[in-house]
């Protein structure tokens, strides 16, 4: 099981493919394939049978899967592509801050 930077609901920006330089929220993370699934981002297209009688069929878009690795961490105060770092607060909790600006993430 790889340990993903990236969780649910970050907002993030796609460093490489086709939807380079778009930004989205996270909706899932799959940490044992190293994978993530973006809102609006890597849309593929499915066909479907209808199931049930009166459900449709049809050709349906939906997010798919893409690597974690690439996407960067967007920090919501500076609002730039940031790896995040972590410290550690007086009553020993664990936090993630950015590189850039040291807002609490």
């Amino acid at each position: 099981m790889k340990k993903l930077s990236i969780r649910k609901d970050d907002t993030v920006i796609v460093l490489s493919g086709k939807d380079k330089g778009r930004k989205g929220k996270v909706l899932a993370v799959m940490p044992k394939s190293g994978k993530i699934v973006v809102e609006g981002i890597n849309m593929v297209s499915r066909h479907t049978k209808p199931r049930k009688q009166g459900e449709e069929g049809g050709i349906i878009r939906r997010e798919a899967p893409m690597y974690a690795c690439k996407v960067m961490r967007v920090c919501p105060k500076c609002d730039a592509p940031t790896r995040p770092a972590h410290k550690v607060l007086a009553d020993g909790k664990k936090v993630r801050v950015c590189k850039k600006c040291g807002a609490e993430i």
